[in-house]
């Protein structure tokens, strides 16, 4: 019979890390229209809510500077780089647009504002890629 060790805390923390980045990546894709929406068997695009997802990822990165070992920056780095490329292909290939039909005669005016943190500096989260 072999003795079973306990499982550090570091070790359980690093699987959740681990599992909650990929999660987040996952719906980012799935957002995407990378992967087909399990309820649906339809891959839908939601552009919003796939930069939101990628926000709380680059979020997550910002506040947990310094406290991750390297293979679990290198992996958030590599998630972070790798969504941000599909962002911008699914962009450029219009696939976040609505069909002809469904865009309006004449495209209502809207005002960006930016965030002023007093620095002069853009916001960090929630960019365009």
């Amino acid at each position: 019979m072999t003795e079973e060790r306990p499982i550090a805390p570091e070790e359980i923390n690093k699987a959740y890390f681990t599992q909650l980045v990929l999660m987040l990546s996952g719906s980012a894709l799935q957002q995407m229209g990378k992967l087909v929406d399990p309820q649906t068997q339809k891959a839908n695009v939601n552009l919003e809510a796939a930069q939101a997802t990628i926000d709380l990822l680059d979020m997550l990165e910002a506040k947990t500077k310094g406290n991750l070992d390297k293979e679990e920056g290198r992996m958030l780095r590599d998630t972070l780089m790798s969504l941000k490329m599909n962002f911008v292909e699914t962009m450029e290939a219009g696939e976040g647009a609505p069909a002809p039909s469904d865009q309006p005669q004449q495209p209502p005016v809207v005002e960006e504002k930016k965030a002023d943190s007093g620095d002069g500096k853009e916001p960090k989260f929630h960019k365009k890629y």
